[in-house]
């Protein structure tokens, strides 16, 4: 019986999971590992506690399946995308810390480039907004900010990867340098429409194009392990960013069929086919997944913070002791009593794409109570998640079910209230782990475990599916307040 080991290595952990040819759990293993915040608006990972713990959990999860590496048939990848390591082609060194996808340090950089007219080009041929979120001048700041980094580069020593590409070379043992087209599509390098590295974006920010890895289609050929590490040599077969991976695992194989994923932040992308639509709402074009050459296109809206907000107020304000209370306290306080909270901490992302913005609790009264703030953060992930449905709407998209995923999902008060404030049906599928499973179907299909997507298809099956218990024009005054809780926190810069 083939097994397929899925690595799913995420913003605050890593993850491995052991699915069989029936696409069903055997196993899973995780482990968290640190944050590093240095200065206001910088997230760091060390790039060696991705590694250990990625090796970790891939070995404990073959483990207790009570398997060992000759029955796996192959690996698939899927990653937190934009985060940005450079390291020495020799050694796998990292020459500094992983700088995430939150991080927010090249904001005045974005500035200067966007006054000097390189926004549209980039937003034209990448399908992105020129943003800190995304890996190019997170790039370019290690180049022109870290001593000798790019004499280095430029000797063609170091190589740039998103968390997948360092991901495989370590696991090929330095012998593969590559990447998918989901993830080189969230660089804001990646011609999306000619499926490329694009060379005008990379002399505009001064990039060497030796820094980069080869592209290849979501199920392809990323090597094998060098056997040293799990004593046989196993094809790594698939790869695709979280989003892209849950699409995937959601079965969202039309044009049309829109998935939202509840993680550190809320993501939902809208399958478009063969077709980049370009937002005017300032909503992503980006690659949904590139399967035998051929390139589908998702429509994305981007929430920086989601079930971040939620591990704020354990961690910070130590409101709730476990994220799954959570479901009790909005169970027994359903209504915030006029509070919101705006989790902008590290900026607005979609639509608003505010980078000064910063969080803040609006509507507190003498009676406002701790449980009064834990549902308005639940209530803030429904609102941001209408901020996209509304923006792709107004963007010509047609939406009838929005089929989630994400560990915040298991909270049926969260469906329930999403479904109510979005006026729209929501399905949670039996596996609520979908990134996971995206990353399996990959590998699969490239191997042969999985026959095509009309298979992957008739595999998904529905948990529980809510629908809107609220009169819509109750939504829609709620959905005001939070507009006007937003703009209190926006920027005038």
């Amino acid at each position: 019986m083939p097994y397929i080991a899925a690595i799913d290595q995420g913003t605050t952990s890593s993850r491995t999971i052991i699915f069989n040819h029936q696409s069903e759990l055997m196993a899973i293993a995780q482990q968290e590992f640190a944050q590093s915040y240095p200065r206001n608006g910088w997230v760091e990972h060390d790039p060696e506690e991705i590694w250990s713990t990625t090796l970790a959990t891939l070995r404990s999860a073959i483990s207790e399946a009570g398997l060992s590496a000759v029955d796996i048939s192959a690996i698939g990848i899927t990653n937190q995308r934009e985060t940005t390591m450079i390291w020495d082609r020799d050694t796998g060194e990292p020459v500094y810390p992983a700088i995430v996808w939150q991080d927010r340090r090249t904001a005045e950089m974005c500035e200067a480039l966007k006054a000097a007219g390189l926004e549209q080009m980039i937003r034209d041929r990448t399908g992105l907004l020129l943003d800190p979120y995304f890996s190019a001048t997170k790039i370019k700041w290690l180049l022109d900010e870290v001593d000798g980094v790019r004499a280095r580069a430029l000797k063609g020593d170091l190589a740039f990867g998103t968390v997948d590409s360092f991901l495989i070379w370590r696991l090929s043992g330095g012998r593969v340098h590559k990447t998918d087209a989901t993830n080189a599509s969230r660089t804001a390098l990646f011609n999306i429409h000619e499926q490329r590295w694009d060379n005008d974006i990379l002399a505009a920010l001064d990039i060497p194009e030796t820094l980069l890895p080869a592209v290849e289609d979501c199920a392809g050929d990323y090597g094998t392990t060098a056997p040293s590490l799990l004593e046989t040599a196993i094809p790594i077969a698939g790869v695709a960013g979280d989003q892209q991976a849950a699409l995937i695992g959601q079965c969202c194989f039309e044009p049309g069929m829109v998935k939202s994923t509840y993680g550190t932040g809320c993501f939902v992308m809208l399958n478009t086919g063969d077709h980049a639509l370009q937002s005017d709402h300032r909503l992503l074009t980006t690659v949904a997944y590139r399967l035998d050459g051929k390139v589908t296109y998702g429509l994305e809206g981007s929430i920086f913070v989601a079930g971040a907000a939620v591990k704020w107020l354990r961690d910070r304000l130590h409101l709730i002791a476990t994220a799954a209370d959570t479901e009790a306290i909005t169970a027994r306080n359903p209504d915030a009593g006029g509070v919101f909270v705006v989790p902008s901490f590290t900026g607005l992302g979609a639509p608003y794409w505010d980078t000064h913005a910063r969080g803040a609790i609006v509507g507190l009264t003498l009676d406002s109570s701790a449980d009064d703030i834990v549902t308005a953060t639940l209530e803030s992930i429904c609102y941001q998640t209408r901020d996209l449905t509304t923006a792709m709407v107004e963007d010509g998209a047609s939406l009838g079910t929005l089929r989630v995923d994400g560990g915040m999902v298991v909270n049926d008060w969260l469906c329930q209230r999403l479904a109510n404030t979005l006026q729209l049906a929501v399905e949670r599928p039996r596996y609520a782990e979908t990134t996971a499973l995206g990353a399996a179907y990959l590998a699969g299909l490239q191997v042969g475990v999985f026959d095509d997507l009309g298979a992957l298809s008739a595999d998904w099956h529905l948990d529980r599916a809510f629908s809107p218990e609220t009169d819509p024009a109750r939504s829609a005054a709620a959905y005001q307040n939070w507009l006007e809780a937003v703009a209190r926190v926006r920027s005038s810069r």
